[in-house]
Parts: C-alpha cells; sequence; structure tokens
C-alpha cells in the first residue's frame, strides 16, 4: 500500500508547505518512461520512511504552473521541501541509493 500523495494545485500548499515533515514532491507525467522507471522507487521509500518523510506526486500536464514556479524543465525532477522551503532537488531518472541518499540528508 502506498504512502504517496497526489498534489495539485489545489492542495500544494496544505500537503507540501505547511508540511510538518520533509516532502519529496516527484514532478513527473504520464508518457515519461523515466518517471515510471523512479515510481516504484518513490512508492517503495514512502513506506520505509512512513511517518518521517512524505512523498508527493505532481503530474506536470496537469499542474504546470507549479512546474513553471519552481522552473522545472525537465522529468523527472524531484524536489525537497522541509520547513516550507526547498532544500534539495535532483533532474532525472536515478538508482535507489541515490534517491535514498537524497532523502536522509534532510531528515
Amino acid at each position: 500500500m502506498s504512502n504517496e500523495v497526489t498534489v495539485t494545485v489545489d492542495n500544494f500548499e496544505d500537503e507540501v508547505i505547511k508540511s510538518d515533515i520533509p516532502v519529496v514532491v516527484d514532478f513527473w507525467a504520464e508518457w515519461c518512461m523515466p518517471c515510471r522507471m523512479i515510481a516504484p522507487v518513490l512508492e517503495e521509500l514512502s513506506q520505509t520512511y512512513a511517518g518521517k518523510i512524505k512523498v508527493a506526486k505532481l503530474n506536470v500536464d496537469d499542474h504546470g504552473e507549479i512546474g513553471t514556479r519552481y522552473n522545472i524543465i525537465s522529468i523527472p525532477t524531484l524536489l525537497i521541501f522541509k520547513d516550507g522551503q526547498m532544500v534539495k532537488q535532483h533532474v532525472g531518472a536515478a538508482p535507489r541509493a541515490t534517491i535514498e541518499d537524497l532523502i536522509t540528508s534532510v531528515m
């Protein structure tokens, strides 16, 4: 069972900016093969670190204005927010160890 949350224009502020735990925002699109490659890794990590970190999925095709706000020009892009501020960024697909290191560095 996934602990991921879908974020939209309507709930981005509450789910990401106001979160009391760090949030990994996955900027993705249905047609993006590298996005699909990292999706299972993010789902696993959302379970492994449940309660310590939140994994949020944001479809850039449906909510491009948020992608524009954070200068997302390539997907997948992972942004990590802590205390309402973006603190880490990773662009492109990556192995599980790289993504996990990125997540644990902000915990």
